[in-house]
């Protein structure tokens, strides 16, 4: 099975978890970054439904770069998650997926001989450029406020999530897949208890348990749609993993700027229904100036092939 193929078919469903991400979280249904990213931890539990089908305890040290590993990664999902409460979607995805490829190589680079050819290099560059170009209006300003709100965050995210990536490969490399996947699920749901130390989040997440005792018709609609998109996110990250596992790194990242492309279309759809929730910008020269960012994506997509 090719890598590109399966690369695709992770953001495509990758781009209708970061829609419902915003929805949840922009419409208030889930009070706080901190609580989602609780449930997330939670339920990534429920990879070990997969159990059955290759579950096997490894050595000591992959154990602790599986949980470690794991841990790095939900830590991005919050910081993605709080950007996301504070910005629209289709600014903070591509920056935190533009990030996510450089710091990837230059960790790779540091840590293991992948190498990549020139081709592939300008490809990475031009997914990369076709990635910020989205993010950012033209013509840019020398303003006190450079950037959006959330800027900040969703570059940590970015290099979070890098650490993550490199790590599963790491993983991949010792483990069959389907056990190495759990394990780093186990450290994703550590992480999200550890939450629970700070005060203030740990008072949110209880309040939320109360919801779940009584619910509402509304909570029963927003449990729905939890489930659901994180039952797509699930599948997103199988399939991401599985490139992870068949693919260099640093490419596979470097194609997630075909996840903006998704976004930017289902956003589009769903801003007309939505518009105080998604909040996007859609004028004509906002279209232009993505949709150039696409055809520089394309490019991009091209060379990384090669």
């Amino acid at each position: 099975m090719s890598w590109i193929f399966v690369a695709v078919s992770a953001y495509f469903l990758g781009a209708f978890a970061v829609l419902m991400d915003k929805f949840l979280l922009g419409s208030k249904r889930i009070s706080s970054p901190q609580v989602y990213t609780f449930y997330v931890g939670i339920f990534g539990l429920g990879a070990f439904l997969l159990a059955p089908f290759g579950f096997n305890v490894p050595s000591n040290s992959q154990i602790f770069i599986s949980l470690v590993a794991g841990a790095f990664y939900m830590a991005g999902i919050f910081a993605l998650n709080v950007a996301i409460s504070k910005a629209e979607a289709s600014r903070v995805t591509p920056v935190v997926f533009s990030v996510v490829p450089i710091a990837t190589y230059g960790i790779s680079s540091l840590t293991s001989n992948e190498g990549l050819s020139a081709l592939q290099l300008g490809g990475v560059a031009l997914l990369i450029t076709g990635g910020l170009l989205i993010s950012f209006d033209l013509p840019l300003k020398l303003s006190k406020k450079k950037f959006f709100e959330g800027f900040y965050m969703s570059c940590l995210a970015g290099i979070l999530l890098a650490v993550s990536y490199v790590m599963f490969k790491l993983v991949y490399a010792e483990q069959a897949f389907l056990s190495g996947f759990m394990w780093t699920r186990i450290g994703g749901f550590l992480l999200a208890l550890a939450l629970l130390l700070i005060p203030a989040w740990r008072k949110s997440i209880f309040k939320s348990f109360s919801h779940a005792k009584k619910p509402s018709r509304k909570h029963v609609s927003t449990g729905g749609f939890f489930i659901a998109n994180k039952v797509m996110g699930g599948v997103s990250s199988i399939l991401l993993n599985k490139a992870f596992q068949l693919g260099s790194v640093t490419l596979v990242n470097s194609m997630v700027s075909l996840q903006y492309v998704f976004v930017l279309i289902l956003v589009a759809i769903a801003a007309r229904n939505h518009p105080k929730v998604f909040a996007e910008k859609l004028l004509f020269w906002d279209w232009a100036q993505k949709i150039a960012a696409i055809v520089i994506i394309a490019g991009g997509m091209f060379l990384v092939s090669k």
